[in-house]
Formats: C-alpha cells, structure tokens, sequence
C-alpha cells in the first residue's frame, strides 16, 4: 500500500481571544495521495490559510498529527523544520513578497542561497526556473519594473527553484485580473505536472478548483469533499 505524500491525524488549531478560546479547526483527518492536486475552498476566515500554514510547518497546530511521507513534523525541531520546508515544499501566496532591491533572477535564487549553496551555482538554476514560467528576457529586472502577472512568474520560479515534492499555494491568483489570473492557474496545472509535485491550492476559484483532482471545502471547523455538481 503507497504511503500518502501528506497525511494528518486530529488536526486541530486554537486560539486564544481574550478569556476565551478560538477554535479554528478541531480533529482534521486529512490524506493527499502522491502526485494528486487537491484545491481547498470555503468562505473567508473559516481557516484556509491557517491550515496551509500548518501543513507547510510555517505554524504549529495546538494538537494533532502532520506527517509528509513518514516524517513526523511535530517531531522536528524548528531548525530541522526549516531545512524540511527550504528543500521540501514550495509556497506560492497571494502577495508575491519579492524583495524590492533584488532582481528577478535574484529573487528565484533565495532559497538556494538560504539553503547554502553558492550564487555561481544558483544563478543558472534560477534563470532555467524563470525561462520555464517565460520570464528569462525579465530575469534583470526588479520587482517594480515588473507587471503583478509577472510577480506572480517569478514567485513561482522562486517556489520551484530548490526542486520541493510539495507546492502549497494560498490564492495564487487573487490579486490578479481575470485573464492573467487563468494564465497564472494554467501554468500551476502545468508545472504541477512537469515537476511531479502534490499540490495543496486554497482559492475562492471554482474554475481553478473543478480543475484539481479534488475539492475540499473548509467550514464550522471541519473538511467536506465537494462534488462535481456543487
């Protein structure tokens, strides 16, 4: 029997508000098979976001179990979970996050530079990242000088650039138009397949949802599989 690429065990994730105690979400029992592209929607503030940044080890959950594979993230230290998120997972969100001063090629080689490895050896790998996404005749180009459709290229150059098994991406097209938005969805589905990722995508698209392998909707703090016809 394969192992699923991500599974979690109770899940759960409060907060305290005060004298009280928030519930964002409690006990989620959640299997995503190797290679399969799963699109999570449900209304605003229900958790989306909150429960990516869990499964990405970006916040601890308050109980509850994450495993990628048979590794257990409760169990890394935080130093350990970092190297985990810098080689194994890429992370696309709505607010690209480019850092200003640097340029494009520049930008895509942070994590490489982050992990350790030397700028000669990253530039040509990030210039091959932005080429795939249609951004090599940009690679010299600063955040501001580009387009948000453009941003939003480069932040998926930079998510794949470490070559991670996992892309998690939190409204990757939200502040997007509607046209550049379906460009931005058809190159996920796209690299999704090239790179061999599994893909987690919160979004409030339902054309980009019904295109995914599955469809889970987050709401009263638990996850319910969406049919085709919802």
């Amino acid at each position: 029997m394969e192992i699923p690429a991500i599974r979690t065990e109770a899940l759960t994730k409060s907060y305290r508000s005060g004298d009280e105690i928030l519930t964002v979400f409690d006990k989620l029992n959640l299997t995503v098979a190797q290679g399969e592209r799963v699109a999570l929607i449900g209304e605003s503030g229900t958790g989306k976001s909150s429960l990516l940044h869990c499964l990405g080890g970006l916040d601890r959950p308050s109980k509850g179990k994450i495993y990628f594979g048979q590794n257990d993230l409760q169990a890394l230290s935080e130093t350990r979970l970092a190297d985990f998120r810098n080689r194994e997972i890429g992370f696309v969100w709505q607010t690209h996050y480019l850092l200003p001063e640097f340029t494009a090629q520049e930008n895509v080689m942070m994590p490489l530079l982050i992990r350790g490895v030397q700028y000669e050896e990253a530039a040509p790998v990030a210039l091959a990242r932005l080429d795939e996404v249609g951004l090599r005749a940009r690679a010299h180009h600063r955040s501001g000088e580009l387009s948000g459709g453009e941003q939003q290229r480069v932040v998926l150059a930079r998510a794949l650039v470490g070559k991670p098994k996992y892309l998690f991406a939190d409204e990757p097209t939200g502040n997007l138009d509607e046209r550049t938005g379906t460009m931005i969805s058809n190159l996920l589905t796209e690299l999704h397949r090239t790179h061999q990722l599994t893909s987690i995508y919160v979004t409030h698209s339902r054309d980009f949802a019904r295109s995914c392998d599955r469809v889970l909707r987050l709401q009263h703090g638990g996850l319910a599989d969406v049919t085709a016809g919802e």
